[in-house]
């Protein structure tokens, strides 16, 4: 198992002492912090593999984009949001870390910056770092539902290439709003930015209405990122895409650059490949499972929260994930510890996230119903007695 808490201030003690509790105390009874789904008990259909054994992928003929039957499947993909995505407009990659890779190389030179949104999940300085490029954080705050502050994104410097979002918001599960996301494309018009739309989990909505894709964009220069590691929950399978919209002029150069960059690597394996139109067709039941079981833990939590006055569940759009609002009568750290040490509970800190101030637990909702529902009695145990 792996468990990761705050990076975002280098030797943090916080950080060493979870990280060494749970070395110590070994792998958690009841680990709430889960995030691979082949690893959840989640229903694979028999045979969902098989297509990767296609004597054709005996044959290497890469194609820079990516191959283009699964191109045709990857925009198909769109299809189900209502937006018509040309497969010529896709980049495959292996993954969306890559993805993120590829565009900051295309988009800045060292030294320059990209803002992305906080909370989230804590992995864009780690990639931008590696390209030599800086991150802004721009807060998204609880009491306005997650949204941005457009005039704070207004006042960043001359140096910014890019704006991230997170679509849904890993761990918030929010949604970008409608205005918010015409504001942002807007912004980016005029600032001569790039938008970065990760839409990962765009398959997991958790309300009524639909989500909506960044890959429609036409104002502003955008790059809407998914793979398959969450749209059929086979992270090992590594094969991502990158799709490119906004005006006809800049989107053209950026896929000629993508294609230059994506050709010094040839990353993404052909059988994958070849495999991608099928799997992705099989894979709409694994989406489902892990849909039922997010849904179905969402209401195990609710139901037991309900219970304790102090605490809430945050409002949840979609992702796998689920914030949940305590009292700040103890550090996150130390109950985070609290939890390994006496409960055998792992949870993930707020601060991991960096939410904007104390009193945040995050939980998967991927674990087996029966793990996830004793783990959060354990944790509401435990915050009852500290109350």
């Amino acid at each position: 198992m792996t468990i990761h808490f705050s990076r975002r201030v280098p030797g943090d003690l916080r950080e060493n002492r979870i990280s060494a509790t749970l070395r110590r105390v070994g792998p958690p009874r009841f680990d709430l912090t889960a995030s691979n789904p082949t690893r959840c008990d989640i229903a694979y259909p028999a045979g969902l593999l098989a297509p990767l054994g296609d004597p054709a992928g005996l044959s290497y003929r890469p194609d820079p984009r990516g191959l283009r039957s699964a191109r045709v499947a990857v925009a198909a993909e769109y299809l189900r949001h209502d937006v018509a995505v040309d497969p010529d407009a896709l980049v495959l990659t292996a993954s969306t870390s890559e993805a993120y890779a590829f565009l900051f190389k295309l988009l800045c030179e060292p030294g320059e910056a990209v803002l992305a949104p906080v909370p989230s999940y804590p992995l864009f300085e780690h990639l931008a770092a590696v390209e030599g490029v800086s991150v802004r954080p721009y807060r998204l705050e609880p009491e306005a539902g997650w949204r941005p502050d457009l005039a704070e994104l207004a006042e960043a410097g001359d140096d910014v290439r890019a704006v991230i979002v997170v679509h849904p918001n890993n761990p918030t599960g929010s949604f970008v709003a409608p205005d918010d996301a015409r504001s942002l494309a807007a912004l980016c018009a005029e600032r001569s930015w790039a938008l970065i739309a990760d839409e990962v989990f765009l398959d997991y909505t958790l309300r009524d209405t639909p989500a909506t894709s960044f890959a429609a964009t036409a104002e502003a220069l955008a790059f809407s990122l998914g793979g398959l590691s969450k749209s059929a929950g086979l992270p090992q399978l590594k094969l991502a895409w990158i799709a490119v919209s906004g005006p006809p002029a800049p989107a053209a150069a950026a896929l000629e650059r993508l294609e230059f960059i994506a050709d010094t690597f040839l990353s993404v394996g052909t059988p994958v490949q070849l495999a991608a139109p099928e799997i992705l067709r099989r894979g709409a039941v694994v989406r489902e499972a892990i849909a039922s079981r997010c849904r179905g833990n969402l209401a195990t939590r609710r139901a037991a929260v309900a219970a304790h006055l102090a605490v809430a569940v945050l409002p949840l759009e979609g992702g796998w994930s689920a914030v949940l609002r305590i009292p700040a009568v103890i550090a996150e750290e130390d109950l985070v510890v609290t939890l390994l040490e006496a409960d055998g509970v792992a949870v993930h800190p707020g601060f991991y996230f960096d939410f904007p101030r104390e009193g945040y637990l995050i939980v998967s909702l991927l674990p087996p119903p029966a793990t996830f529902s004793a783990g959060v009695e354990r944790v509401l145990r435990r915050l009852a007695g500290l109350l």
